[in-house]
């Protein structure tokens, strides 16, 4: 069989498994589609399917066609984060800076707080969920980072199919999750950052510093046609240019996003483009992922270190929420409301926790772990939310 044969047959698992799953179990109010992606990834893995059929699993997810398909899957994955940019509505964050400090800010603390404490108790027990060229505070804050983190773009999905996208308490969610968004991107920057290329992300910085302010003159004079090319040639730029100075280019492709406004492209080809990334592209990420996962420690501890991160990552976001609510006065019930629907985090998390093992600061034990906990997270937060909606509608 040849290479070209292999990776089509990868493609077709990759996309039928998942799918018929989905939609012959009926999971998508407590799993939809890209949920059940992202569990196919870690089943499709070398834990599972590559430890109970070795002979077939190497038959088909051979070098050749890992190597192919983790080339689909990072262009893929480029594109995302800088769609995920793109939601960063910053001018509007400014204008409720007071509201969306404090809210934004106490979801964040409290998670990332509790986050980086299980982190130093979980390497106190065992050193090696650590990776191999992390500093205990790195390894501390990405977990930290990884508990307090809302994935932007499902989280549009998800209040979309709730019905509250475009409500008040909708709109307030998103300015929320986009305010931690950047923050938790600047600690991802700062967690990564590599001592002896300090000159080159200093030039980096400097770089997007300037050219952003070009892109922003320039933009909007563009042909609406034109935009989309200029969009995609700024984004592969700043992409490269990050992981050349050492900050990672998903780094690099989030920013090229958030320094743009959304409304210089047509919001309606921008919510299509999206949903082509996630229907074409994304789940060959997930396998790619899932290729990445490794079960040595046994699986009752990475299932037992995965459920721990999650109670730390569901207090702390209630937490959170209960703190803001107390101090501007949210309507009863809001505060449940918003920390389920904050505690979503699938493709952003897992995004991350591909970023911490790239740059050997988790290990493949606790990647694995990570991306458990997204899944349950994430599983967790539509039945939830709207048990929650129905509470506050009475």
């Amino acid at each position: 069989m040849s290479a070209m044969q292999q990776m089509l047959m990868a493609l077709a698992i990759i996309f039928a498994a998942p799918y018929l799953v989905w939609r012959i179990g009926r999971t998508d109010h407590w799993a939809p589609l890209v949920v059940v992606q992202i569990l196919m990834g870690l089943v499709l893995g070398p834990g599972l399917l590559g430890a109970a059929f070795p002979q077939y699993y190497t038959g088909i997810f051979s070098n050749e066609v890992i190597w192919m398909l983790s080339g689909i899957a990072s262009w893929g994955v480029i594109l995302f984060v800088w769609l995920a940019g793109l939601e960063m509505d910053l001018r509007e964050a400014w204008r409720q800076r007071k509201d969306g400090l404090v809210s934004a800010g106490a979801a964040l603390f409290f998670p990332l707080i509790l986050g980086a404490g299980a982190a130093n108790v979980i390497l106190l027990l065992n050193g090696s969920w650590q990776g191999e060229q992390a500093s205990t505070w790195q390894f501390a804050l990405g977990i930290g980072m990884a508990c307090s983190v809302t994935a932007l773009p499902i989280l549009v999905l998800f209040m979309r199919k709730l019905g509250v996208l475009r409500q008040g308490l909708g709109q307030r969610v998103l300015r929320y999750a986009s305010l931690d968004d950047i923050a938790v991107w600047a600690i991802l920057a700062l967690v990564v950052m590599e001592v002896d290329s300090l000159w080159k992300q200093a030039g980096f910085i400097v770089f997007l510093v300037v050219a952003a302010q070009w892109v922003r003159r320039l933009f909007p004079k563009l042909p609406m046609a034109d935009r989309w090319f200029a969009g995609i040639i700024w984004l592969v730029i700043s992409a490269l240019l990050a992981d050349w100075a050492g900050l990672h280019y998903m780094v690099g492709a989030f920013l090229a996003g958030a320094v743009m406004d959304r409304d210089w492209f047509d919001e309606r080809l921008l919510d299509q483009l999206r949903e082509i990334v996630l229907l074409v592209l994304m789940p060959v990420f997930f396998l790619s992922t899932g290729l990445k996962t490794e079960w040595v420690l046994s699986n009752a501890s990475v299932l037992i270190v995965a459920l721990a991160l999650l109670l730390v990552s569901v207090f702390g976001k209630w937490m959170g929420a209960q703190v803001a609510g107390h101090l501007l006065g949210w309507q009863k019930g809001e505060a449940q409301v918003i920390a389920w629907l904050l505690q979503t985090k699938a493709l952003i998390m897992i995004i991350f926790a591909n970023v911490l093992l790239d740059k050997l600061i988790i290990s493949p034990q606790m990647f694995t772990a990570l991306l458990v906990m997204a899944a349950m997270s994430t599983m967790l937060t539509m039945p939830l939310a709207s048990r929650a909606l129905r509470g506050l509608d009475r």
